[in-house]
């Protein structure tokens, strides 16, 4: 069973979500618009949205695009009550020849499983969450921006949204996927500047550091706020068993290079499986290095030649600097380091530049393009 359009609340302003403004140009049939030069990485109403609802002891059945609208849900739900809600984050990108690419969809729709059986929910089959996240881009792809302008960010959402007091069972969940145009999340080419923290945590053993749970991130909010307010771009966590081994930033995982080995935190349950880490680690073995993933101390780090971090936003960035316990270690950054290999090769995948042997894009084609189709 879905929502349908009647179930929505059009968007008012007491209830309508922080929207900045989008830099408007003269538009055509194939882009909305938008002066894509200027565009930067937050939120953008975009047209469409897909919609699913599940009642429990159910399975997800297939939803349906409606027009992009704020939802109507209990107070008591389940998420706002609880914060059982999970998140997903992937990108659809335009390429030279027109086409549109997604990039390794299904991984995310797996990551979205695990963590749905670790918060106790339904969730859509791989196949479900890969057609919704398709429809969503068919149904806002005036908003992919030309190529290198920018991305168009798919955010699938999966949550109790039926009302619960005490104890389960949760009688509705819903699975909705959005989207928006979005630039580069990190602009400073020269690399991170990063705060190491050394009081405040971001995960636990056995808690929910390893799936993209929603709780997992506004109690950190405050060390990236203060990080920010301090001059540095971003926060590296410490382990919270011994606080002696890096963990990852905000929302990326971290690298660190010494000659020919590449090391990356091991994933123990504290730390988030990236798709983008995932696939670093197979494109840097193609390159020759040794990748270990294990236990990463803070001395490592500083004693590195090179820091990267990864994800769906962040991509590859390099990162310059860490500063701990006022100390600032300095490391490689330009286009010679390791960094800037993967980058390119990365997204030289992502966007159709170079031939896909790893067999990780799906290609959509674009409707605007004469003489082609768009099929699911």
């Amino acid at each position: 069973m879905f929502l349908t359009q009647k179930q929505l609340v059009p968007n008012s302003k007491s209830m309508a979500p922080m929207v900045q403004p989008l830099p408007t140009s003269l538009s055509d049939e194939k882009y909305a618009n938008v002066k894509w030069e200027e565009l930067g990485f937050g939120f953008y109403r975009t047209d469409n949205m897909y919609v699913a609802k599940c009642k429990h002891g159910e399975s997800f059945q297939e939803g349906s695009i409606v027009p992009y609208a704020d939802f109507q849900i209990s107070p008591c739900s389940a998420v706002l009550n609880y914060g059982q809600g999970l998140y997903e984050g992937l990108k659809a990108y335009r390429t030279e020849d027109g086409r549109i690419m997604l990039f390794r969809p299904d991984q995310n729709a797996l990551r979205l499983q695990s963590g749905a059986h670790r918060l106790c929910m339904p969730y859509p089959t791989v196949d479900q969450f890969v057609s919704a996240v398709k429809q969503v881009v068919l149904a806002n792809q005036k908003w992919i921006p030309p190529p290198g302008k920018g991305t168009l960010y798919i955010r699938p959402i999966l949550f109790g949204s039926g009302p619960i007091l005490g104890s389960l069972p949760v009688p509705e969940y819903t699975f909705t996927v959005f989207a928006c145009p979005v630039g580069r999340f990190h602009k400073d080419n020269a690399g991170l500047n990063l705060k190491i923290e050394d009081k405040f945590r971001r995960a636990f053993p056995s808690g929910t550091g390893g799936v993209k749970s929603i709780t997992n991130y506004s109690p950190v909010w405050i060390t990236l706020a203060e990080a920010k307010a301090q001059g540095f771009s971003d926060v590296l966590f410490l382990d919270a068993a011994t606080g002696k081994n890096v963990e990852e930033l905000f929302a990326s995982n971290v690298f660190i290079v010494k000659g020919n080995v590449v090391s990356t935190p091991e994933i123990s349950g504290t730390i988030l499986p990236g798709v983008t880490r995932k696939s670093i680690i197979e494109l840097t073995r193609d390159f020759g290095y040794k990748v270990e993933e294990r236990v990463v101390p803070v001395e490592d780090l500083l004693d590195a030649e090179e820091v990267f971090c990864t994800g769906t936003a962040a991509i590859v960035t390099t990162i310059a600097s860490v500063t701990f316990k006022d100390i600032k270690t300095g490391f490689k950054t330009g286009d010679k380091t390791l960094a800037a290999k993967l980058f390119a090769t990365l997204t030289d995948i992502q966007t159709g530049r170079v031939k896909d042997n790893k067999g990780w894009t799906v290609e959509l084609t674009d409707a605007t393009t004469p003489g082609s189709t768009l099929t699911l």
